[in-house]
């Protein structure tokens, strides 16, 4: 096939959905690679590294109008018109985003959203979210240090002893857990909450203490439990009981790193305003689910802002801030999709019985095949 890969053009977007070791491989099996000039560059992989990979340098319109186009993020009307109607596009395409879909239908693209791709154990491979929320939440803890006026380990020194920073973590999925490890390796005390139950393990695991909110119907368990390794949206009851211990535990700590998000849902709010003005003067606030409305309303998508005495860090698109890391992951993702719809010829052949593929498959012919 003919592969393309274009340069990213969302501001801030530094990540390519193909480095020059996936580019290699793609190479190997057969592959016609066109990658536009500076694809890379962002993400410091230079062209002549792509030229020894064995793809060609070309312009944007050459690697738009690919076959096969891989992409971090959802083309732009611009980028649409550059396609071919009948190529076959991957990334990250917000399939929650229904006016998003019915561009890429419009276009007459075979089209598939890799975040869509169901949490199983076969999927951990090619799975995006995992892989960049992980380099997300290690990004936040960075951030926190950087805005955060004290050291985050307990210090002994001849002039007395620091405290160790205490750190709250909101959400223990994949950023989350990584924000744990980050923070306990940096020395700082802890504490995690998260709606699912079994999340109390994996944080005790690492070292952080979980902060327990209990249930009190079986509906609220169950609830809990979450579909397919996604939270769910819980009960007012409990909501109201998790945000007046949340609150608590704010007030007390140095770091709260936010990390709260509902697939296709607005992201809920976990810090209200007053919970922020009675935090200690210096503490932060690292939201990222900031480009989803926020887990703290005060929060600012793309600034830094101070509330109270409080800095409330809500820059967007963290992985991006770590380029190099987050497209060589990102890379080997895509890779391993397409090992699921080319065949062993090097043709486009995806199985019509494949859970991942229909997963991720939202739109086909010219319709969306996915309800937001």
């Amino acid at each position: 096939m003919q592969v393309g890969i274009p340069r990213e053009t969302l501001p801030g977007e530094t990540r390519v959905a193909a480095t020059p070791e996936t580019v290699k491989k793609l190479v190997q099996a057969g592959h016609q690679v066109r990658v536009e000039r500076g694809a890379g560059t962002a993400a410091r992989y230079p062209d002549a590294d792509y030229e020894k990979a064995g793809a060609e340098l070309a312009d944007a319109q050459t690697a738009l109008g690919g076959e096969l186009v891989l992409k971090v993020r959802r083309p732009d009307a611009s980028e649409l018109d550059r396609m071919k109607p009948g190529a076959v596009l991957l990334g990250m395409l917000d399939p929650f985003d229904p006016e998003g879909l019915r561009a890429l239908a419009g276009a007459g693209l075979t089209a598939f959203a890799l975040e869509a791709a169901p949490r199983t154990t076969r999927a951990q491979s090619l799975d995006v979210l995992s892989s960049q929320a992980n380099l997300a939440g290690y990004k936040a803890v960075l951030l926190a240090t950087q805005y955060y006026g004290r050291i985050f380990p307990m210090m002994m020194t001849a002039a007395g002893t620091l405290k160790a920073a205490r750190v709250v973590v909101l959400g223990a999925g994949v950023a989350g857990l990584q924000a744990i490890a980050t923070a306990r390796r940096l020395g700082a005390v802890v504490e995690a909450s998260d709606v699912r139950p079994a999340a109390r393990e994996q944080v005790e695991s690492l070292g952080g203490k979980f902060i327990d909110v209990p249930y009190e119907t079986d509906e609220e368990r169950e609830i809990a439990e979450g579909v397919g390794g996604y939270a769910r949206a819980m009960p007012a009851a409990w909501m109201a009981r998790q945000a007046a211990l949340v609150a608590e535990r704010c007030k007390q700590a140095d770091i709260v790193i936010t990390t709260a998000l509902i697939p296709g849902r607005p992201a809920p709010t976990l810090i209200q305003p007053d919970t922020v003005a009675a935090m200690k003067p210096g503490s932060v606030i690292v939201d990222l689910a900031v480009e989803r409305g926020g887990n703290c309303p005060l929060s600012v998508p793309g600034e830094v802002v101070e509330r109270d005495g409080v800095t409330l860090v809500g820059l967007a698109n963290l992985p991006a801030l770590l380029a190099t890391d987050a497209s060589a992951l990102y890379a080997r993702n895509v890779l391993d999709f397409l090992k699921l719809v080319i065949d062993a010829e090097g043709r486009f052949a995806p199985p019509a019985d494949d859970d991942i593929v229909n997963a991720c498959l939202v739109c086909k012919d010219g319709q969306v095949l996915r309800s937001a």
